[in-house]
């Protein structure tokens, strides 16, 4: 079935660049792109920290699941003076996340791997050959199974810690009522939950849905809804991607620019 879109949330923060696909699709497509997260995160003060009886410097590796797991892991070993050596590894899910780490360290210089999927699962071959490092997984406070279910699956070993929180951007009354969007696009499990937890009468109907990841994905589905639009895929590694081709799909011919 085919629809026409013409407004759709992002639930992301706006690109900060003008040359961000979303405005190129925007003119091209003319759909209206609305971009609101979903919730906001708040990393965990030392003294919660320290109430987990964690010590940084014992693991060898690092799981890193997210941008804001590395800003959060970092924030903590610089509140507790921890400088990383040369030999940590760090065992990334995505390759976005691990070029994220030259934020804080000389990529050039440590030990970094990535999964070229997207999913923990494409690191298998990595944990593998080092399954005898001590590994720590920094998490939110509200976080799926899928990566400590692989881990187990993989008989290694590891410890996870809370080191942020997920706090609920709330849609203000006027926003629930006046609900006016063609799409939604979702990014985390957090973002899927947060977004009901708001609408707790959504009927989806006509609207479509977008998903990067398959977490997000399984969040969907879980909740009775369908997936629309959905990556990384092999043709369409990124959301942008994914969602040019929808809307290809799905309206005329995109206008041409000038």
């Amino acid at each position: 079935m085919t629809r026409k879109v013409k407004k759709i949330l992002i639930s992301q923060p706006q690109p900060q660049t003008e040359k961000s696909p979303y405005f190129d699709i925007s003119e091209k497509y003319e759909v209206e792109f609305v971009f609101r997260p979903f919730f906001k995160v708040e990393g965990v003060s030392a003294k919660e920290f320290r109430q987990q009886r964690i010590d940084i410097k014992e693991y060898t590796a690092v799981v890193l699941t997210a941008k804001t797991a590395v800003d959060n892991f970092f924030r903590l070993c610089e509140e507790q003076r921890i400088t990383m050596p040369d030999t940590q590894k760090y065992f990334c899910t995505s390759e976005s996340v691990a070029l994220y780490l030259q934020k804080y360290i000389q990529y050039r210089k440590r030990k970094i791997f990535f999964s070229t999927t997207g999913i923990i699962a494409g690191l298998a071959s990595n944990f593998t050959k080092h399954n005898k490092e001590k590994f720590l997984v920094p998490v939110s406070d509200v976080h799926t199974d899928e990566v400590f279910n692989f881990l187990e699956e993989k008989k290694i070993k590891y410890t996870k810690s809370v080191m942020y929180r997920t706090v609920s951007n709330n849609f203000s009354q006027e926003e629930l009522e006046t609900f006016d969007y063609d799409m939604v696009v979702f990014f985390t499990p957090v973002g899927v939950q947060t977004f009901l937890s708001d609408f707790p009468n959504f009927k989806q109907g006509d609207v479509a849905i977008g998903c990067f990841g398959q977490s997000a994905t399984k969040a969907i589905t879980d909740a009775g809804l369908s997936v629309d639009c959905e990556a990384p895929k092999p043709e369409y590694p990124s959301m942008t991607g994914a969602l040019e081709a929808f809307l290809k799909e799905n309206h005329k011919e995109p206008k041409k620019k000038k």
